[in-house]
C-alpha cells in the first residue's frame, strides 16, 4: 500500500478548488470575508466531503477504472478496495463532525450532499439524466454551503441558481463528447439513448435558463458591479451556439470547457456584485 494513494485518489486538486468555492459563496452572501474560524470550517467540510465523494467513486468504479485508468490507485493496487472504502467514509465523518461545529443548516446540508454522493457513485451515476442532476445538484450546493455557514444566503443563492444550471448543460454536453467511449462500454447516457441532437437541444436550453437566471439579481437591486456577468453571459450564450451548430466530439468539447469557464467567471462576477 502506498501512502501516497491517500492523497492521490481524493484529486486533492479538484477537492482544493471546490473548498475555495464554497468559502467565495460565504463571501458572496455576507458581500466581506466572513470570520476566520466560519472561513475555515466551510472550506474544510467542503473539501472533506468532496475528497470522500471521490474516494467512494474509484471504489465503485473499479472494474472499468481496471480498462480505463488503470494507473489510480486501487486499478494499479496501491490501496485495497476495503481501504478506500473506509477512509472515503472516514473523511465523510471528519466533515460531518465539523460541520456540526458550524450549525445544524450546515450540518443537514453536508450529510444531504454526502449521502447523494455515495448514491451517485452507487447507483445513480449510469441513469441517464438522474446522474447529471446529481452532479449539478451538488455543484450547485458548493456555494450555498458557504452562504449557509455564515448564515445569510444573499446573492449566493442566485449563484447556487446559476451554478446548477449551467452544469446541467455542461454535463450534458459533457456526454455528447463522451458517446464514443460510453457506447463501448455498454453505458446508456441521455446522447445515447435520445440521440445527440435532442440533447444538444437540452444543453442549450440549460444554458439559455442559466443567462435567465444570471440577470435576477438586477430585479433584487444589484447594482452596476454585477455588470461583471454579461461577458461570462456571452460565454455561456457562445458555448449554446458551438452545441446547436454542431454536435461532433470537438465542438462538444469546446463548448463543455466554455462552460466550465463560465463557473468560475461567474463566482467572481458575483463576488464583484457583493463587494462592489
Amino acid at each position: 500500500m502506498e501512502l501516497k494513494a491517500f492523497i492521490e485518489i481524493t484529486r486533492p486538486h479538484n477537492c482544493i478548488l471546490a473548498g475555495i468555492v464554497g468559502l467565495l459563496g460565504s463571501i458572496v452572501a455576507v458581500g466581506h470575508f466572513p470570520s476566520p474560524e466560519k472561513a475555515v470550517l466551510a472550506f474544510l467540510v467542503v473539501t472533506l466531503g468532496c475528497a470522500g465523494g471521490n474516494t467512494i467513486n474509484d471504489y465503485f468504479d473499479y472494474e472499468i477504472d481496471k480498462i480505463n485508468r488503470p494507473n489510480r490507485p486501487l486499478p494499479r493496487g496501491a490501496m485495497s478496495r476495503k481501504a478506500a472504502r473506509w477512509y472515503s467514509l472516514a473523511l465523510m465523518a471528519v466533515g460531518l463532525f465539523l460541520a456540526l461545529l458550524i450549525n445544524i443548516y450546515a450540518f443537514v446540508l453536508a450529510f444531504i450532499a454526502y449521502t447523494a454522493m455515495i448514491l451517485y457513485a452507487w447507483k445513480l451515476k449510469p441513469l441517464p439524466f438522474v446522474g447529471n442532476l446529481v452532479v449539478a445538484g451538488l455543484t450547485g450546493a458548493t456555494p450555498l454551503y458557504g452562504a449557509i455557514a455564515v448564515g445569510k444566503i444573499g446573492l449566493a443563492g442566485y449563484l447556487a441558481l446559476c451554478a446548477f444550471l449551467v452544469n446541467v448543460a455542461r454535463e450534458v454536453v459533457k456526454d455528447i463528447e463522451d458517446v464514443e467511449g460510453d457506447l463501448s462500454k455498454g453505458a446508456r447516457t441521455l446522447p445515447i439513448v435520445w440521440g445527440r441532437k435532442k440533447v444538444a437541444y437540452i444543453g442549450a436550453l440549460f444554458a439559455v435558463l442559466t443567462v435567465i437566471a444570471s440577470v435576477l439579481p438586477i430585479r433584487a437591486g444589484v447594482g452596476l458591479g454585477y455588470y461583471a456577468m454579461v461577458p461570462v453571459d456571452a460565454i455561456i450564450l457562445y458555448s449554446a451556439y458551438l452545441i446547436l451548430k454542431s454536435q461532433d466530439e470537438r465542438s462538444a468539447h469546446k463548448s463543455q470547457k466554455l462552460l466550465k469557464i463560465s463557473i468560475f467567471l461567474a463566482v467572481a462576477a458575483f463576488m464583484i456584485a457583493a463587494l462592489w
